[in-house]
């Protein structure tokens, strides 16, 4: 796994952290890096882009993992690449509904009782901000992914859409910042010592209610359904062992069979412990299981 010297002495922060706290994040030549916080977020973000990429999802930010060294420490992480156009910015709903209303999304979600109306409030504002008519279909896409990784950080500064301000047009964002899937937070609520049933029972999503298949449900029932894998359950490890070796630069040079004999994870070169490599396993197993109609 390759190691980047971060030169910009400006750590950033802003709309996009984690519900849970400020991760350190840093822009430099065209990528943005972020540092693990809570436990193995640069490898759930890995994995999720990297099995996505066989799905009928198609605008999705890729990462990749690798080693950041800033100010004399090594911190485990992952980059991506800067997905704004020249003169883009990037606008949280949060902000948005404020720009709208004086109140930010989060509020105005939490005065409305049943989640098929919060997601229909979500989806008009939207609309009658910016414009954009599909974007109930993204938000539908958007919960399905959260719901298939058990990505529980999808608060409302964690949607956004894109400004041109030259322009003066909106876009539809990438999705992006899932590094609170899989039960990534060892840190805090999922300690590697915890068992999966466990795990299972205290994950919480956001921002439409609590359960993943509640939102999931009342988003496909109101917009359809949209995402689905090109490979069956039982296929998910190799297509996982293909994809990161693949993915990670400087590990392409054994043999289909040797990448395989290593397994999925071989080519992060250790830089992930067993425990955490089997979590992520055991996670997208039971997922596959579950949500079979993705597959």
């Amino acid at each position: 796994m390759r190691t980047v010297e971060i030169h910009t002495k400006t750590v950033q922060t802003g709309d996009g952290h984690s519900s849970k706290g400020n991760q350190l994040k840093w822009f430099q030549d065209g990528w943005w890096y972020k540092a693990d916080g809570f436990g193995f977020e640069s490898l759930a973000e890995t994995v999720v882009s990297a099995l996505l990429k066989h799905s009928t999802i198609s605008d999705f930010v890729q990462y990749e993992p690798v080693n950041i060294r800033y100010e004399d420490r090594v911190y485990r992480g992952c980059r991506s690449q800067i997905f704004l156009k020249e003169n883009e910015e990037l606008v949280p709903l949060e902000r948005l509904s404020r720009i709208f209303s004086g109140f930010g999304l989060a509020q105005e979600l939490s005065r409305i009782s049943s989640c098929r109306e919060r997601i229909l409030y979500t989806e008009e504002l939207v609309r009658n901000v910016t414009g954009i008519r599909d974007f109930g279909e993204y938000l539908t896409k958007m919960l399905e992914i959260d719901a298939f990784f058990l990505n529980e950080d999808r608060h409302t500064n964690n949607i956004a859409v894109l400004y041109d301000a030259e322009g003066k047009n909106y876009r539809l964002c990438p999705f992006f910042d899932m590094g609170l899937s899989l039960f990534s937070d060892t840190k805090e609520d999922y300690p590697l010592e915890s068992v999966f049933d466990k795990c299972r029972e205290k994950v919480k999503t956001k921002p439409f209610s609590t359960d993943f298949d509640e939102q999931l449900d009342a988003a496909e029932e109101l917009y359809g359904t949209f995402l689905r894998f090109d490979f069956p359950g039982s296929q998910i490890e190799k297509i996982l062992t293909d994809a990161l070796w693949q993915r990670v630069a400087g590990n392409n040079n054994l043999t289909d069979r040797e990448k395989h004999e290593k397994g999925p994870f071989g080519a992060l070169g250790g830089a992930y412990s067993a425990e955490e490599l089997q979590r992520v396993v055991e996670v997208l197993r039971y997922q596959a299981r579950k949500y079979q109609y993705f597959l």
